[in-house]
């Protein structure tokens, strides 16, 4: 139930996919606390209201020179129901304020530097379609260098800077732009509007497939005038590069030399809904040749192409077919002969992000780490990493030829820029785009800690103390459980699940990592697949148990658990298996029967291997975790989420749960979105999620 196709991994905390009896002696380990827990001040709570408004920031671009930062800002406008993005600009010397470049009013994306950095090329919609545009720093407005009759999805610029790589969306038997554009234009006119489809995916993520496949482009970085065709370097391959539904420029990239460039795609049209095995291809920029499988030899996934100065090309795979959770190592294919080595193969963690210092000499890595994801610096030589920070989660990072810029956030904040040496060093901050609205909140204070969980190993949750804290008091819970299965509740900042936004509310938080979640090992992570109810039940109840042992000021008494995707499977099984625990309970987007869940998702990998193949060749693996077969047992109040384009767990399975409390006479309720996918995304929807939400806990643990 994660959320991206699996060369980006799942999640449905941050963006790729979305899925006992009580200890005496409780994890005697206290891990130290990453923001000290004090009480609260009198400023007013963190509403949801400020979560939906705050600016959010990412895409951190640094010219090569390194004096210069470019990045991006989102900020929403509530009345209007609608989000902006602008490109902001900051002198890296001077610690000068970052400075608004553009203000088109819909869209400015993806800022990528030219090679000499006078020069900044990116995406935007201000003229009515998403298309190419350039500014020269020292120049005056901006000037569209494309005027495609499609939109462009993403863009890279080669080395040498002659050239630009840009995605579309095409019919891969099209010779031309126009022909897509035209056979668009005639299906959308058509009286008909029935679909025929000979083989998955028929639908994914939140999209009805359509046919097209996003090939990548070469068009002249020099152009003077609007282009209007551009050279298909992937002509009749049916493939998605990048791959969907949240491919970036991660997914390719240029030679150092310019001349050819090498991509990410699953070559797989009849089995694409049921295998990970993607492939890089190489494909000279010129065109004329038909793109070279680098990776054929490995049957599982090949991702982030990213090359070193001497003409190596370092990547990062996994060795397990159809495993989307298996550990990413980072390989290397040598220059000189071909030869391809695993870098990092006895280094128990899994590459999230990979890139490369701008020399070339050095690989930069983001990697979850013990609750918290972390950046590292790898030697292409021998593999060694050397770690740059050491809390928060890292989300994005560009480097210059000392430091690396990076967005980082946390338990206590958005994303913010920072820069850190390549050597290492204390971080510096960069922005704080939100320092006015937060310095007028409180937000509240949290802590990390541990407990002997599921046979006795040592598992990691965090706590977080409610607004209004009072030392002697005790506060109800909010018992939060990540989806996934194989993502964290780390230290993160998250728009769907915020923690901030319940403690603002007046509860207490409580997250676990349970077996299955990333950062703690691979055989960690793999210890959930066949056993969704089993041990990481065990952690949740004991995780609990453990953070009403060492935090008195939690009333166990009053306590509501919610998870969403996997966490929201979890919730519809704490109903049939742990029913007197909670006082409610809220089920957004979780599996409620697996049998029908398995023939109505669409990324099929993901439940075959979770349950050792299709329900049809092993009934009993999905049997043995579905919570339909225990609605009997459920008498927990429950409110259910879901939203309609939701591909991923589809809204049936909501409607099923609700079905199931209203037959037994349960208190229950059923928030249903019409045009919302996996998560909630739009600023009305999303306030109306969490009050929805926080009036539901209200109802049971507080009035």
């Amino acid at each position: 139930m994660k959320s991206a196709e699996p060369a980006a991994g799942r999640s449905t905390q941050r963006r790729r996919r979305p899925w006992p009896a009580l200890i005496l002696c409780l994890g005697a380990l206290a891990v130290p606390a990453v923001r000290g827990l004090e009480a609260a001040d009198a400023r007013p709570p963190f509403t949801v209201e400020d979560l939906v408004t705050l600016k959010r920031i990412s895409d951190p671009q640094v010219s090569p020179d390194g004096r210069f930062l470019v990045f991006v800002q989102l900020d929403t406008d509530r009345a209007a129901n609608k989000a902006h993005t602008s490109l902001w600009l900051m002198a890296l010397a001077a610690h000068a304020h970052p400075q608004q470049l553009t203000d088109a009013g819909d869209g400015d994306s993806s800022p990528r530097w030219s090679p000499d950095g006078r020069t900044l090329f990116f995406l935007s919609s201000r003229s009515g379609s998403q298309q190419v545009w350039r500014l020269v720093l020292s120049g005056a407005e901006a000037r569209r260098i494309s005027d495609f009759p499609l939109d462009v999805g993403s863009l890279k610029v080669a080395p040498d800077g002659k050239s630009i790589a840009v995605s579309m969306d095409v019919f891969p038997d099209c010779a031309t732009l126009a022909c897509t554009h035209e056979r668009l234009e005639a299906r959308a006119k058509s009286r008909a509007s029935g679909r025929v489809y000979e083989h998955l995916f028929v639908r994914h993520w939140d999209r009805w497939r359509d046919g097209t496949r996003s090939h990548l482009f070469i068009l002249p970085a020099a152009a003077a005038a609007p282009l209007t065709a551009a050279l298909d370097v992937m002509p009749g391959f049916d493939a998605d590069v990048p791959g969907k539904p949240f491919g970036s420029d991660e997914g390719f990239a240029f030679s150092p030399d310019g001349r050819t460039l090498v991509f990410a795609a699953r070559l797989a049209p009849r089995d694409e809904a049921w295998s990970t095995n993607f492939d890089l291809y190489q494909v000279p920029v010129a065109g004329g040749a038909a793109p070279l499988n680098l990776t054929a030899s490995n049957p599982a996934c090949d991702a982030q192409p990213v090359f070193l100065a001497n003409g190596d090309l370092a990547w990062i795979a996994q060795e397990r077919p159809g495993f989307e959770a298996d550990r990413f190592q980072v390989m290397v294919r040598r220059a000189r002969g071909g030869v391809v080595s695993p870098l990092t193969a006895g280094w128990d963690r899994s590459v999230a992000r990979l890139g490369a210092t701008p020399d070339g000499h050095a690989l930069l890595a983001a990697v979850d780490e013990l609750g918290q994801r972390v950046l590292y610096r790898i030697d292409p030589r021998n593999g060694t990493p050397t770690r740059l920070t050491s809390v928060g989660e890292v989300e994005a990072f560009s480097a210059s030829d000392d430091r690396v810029v990076f967005a980082r956030a946390d338990l206590g904040g958005p994303v913010d820029l920072y820069a850190v040496g390549l050597r290492g060093g204390e971080p510096q901050r960069l922005t704080d785009v939100n320092r006015e609205l937060l310095a007028a909140r409180h937000l509240s204070e949290y802590q990390q800690f541990s407990f002997r969980g599921w046979n006795g190993e040592t598992v990691r949750g965090y706590v977080m103390k409610p607004w209004g804290y009072e030392p002697g008091r005790r506060y109800p819970i909010a018992f939060v459980v990540h989806g996934g299965p194989q993502v964290s509740m780390g230290n993160l900042w998250t728009y769907r699940w915020n923690a901030q936004a319940f403690a603002g509310g007046g509860y207490a938080v409580v997250m676990i990592d349970f077996h299955g979640s990333p950062g703690y090992g691979q055989a960690f992570t793999d210890s959930i697949s066949g056993d969704w109810g089993g041990k990481p039940l065990v952690d949740l109840q004991q995780g609990l148990a453990a953070a009403l042992e060492q935090f008195p000021w939690l009333d166990g008494e009053r306590a509501c658990a919610l998870g969403g995707s996997y966490g929201g499977f979890m919730m519809n099984w704490i109903e049939g298996n742990w029913p007197e625990r909670f006082r409610c309970i809220v089920d957004h987007d979780g599996v409620f029967d697996q049998r029908m869940m398995y023939y109505s998702t669409e990324e099929l990998w993901f439940p075959e291997w979770e349950f050792d193949g299709p329900y049809y060749q092993n009934p009993q693996g999905y049997e043995r975790f579905n919570p339909v077969e225990l609605v009997s047992k459920w008498r927990t109040p429950i409110l259910v989420i879901h939203g309609e384009q939701d591909f991923r767990v589809p809204y049936t399975q909501g409607l099923g749960a609700f079905t199931a409390a209203q037959r037994r006479g349960i208190e229950s309720r059923l928030l249903v979105y019409p045009d919302e996918n996996h998560w909630v995304l739009k600023t009305a929807d999303s306030e109306l999620w969490y009050h929805t939400v926080l009036s539901w806990l209200d109802a049971h643990l507080k009035n």
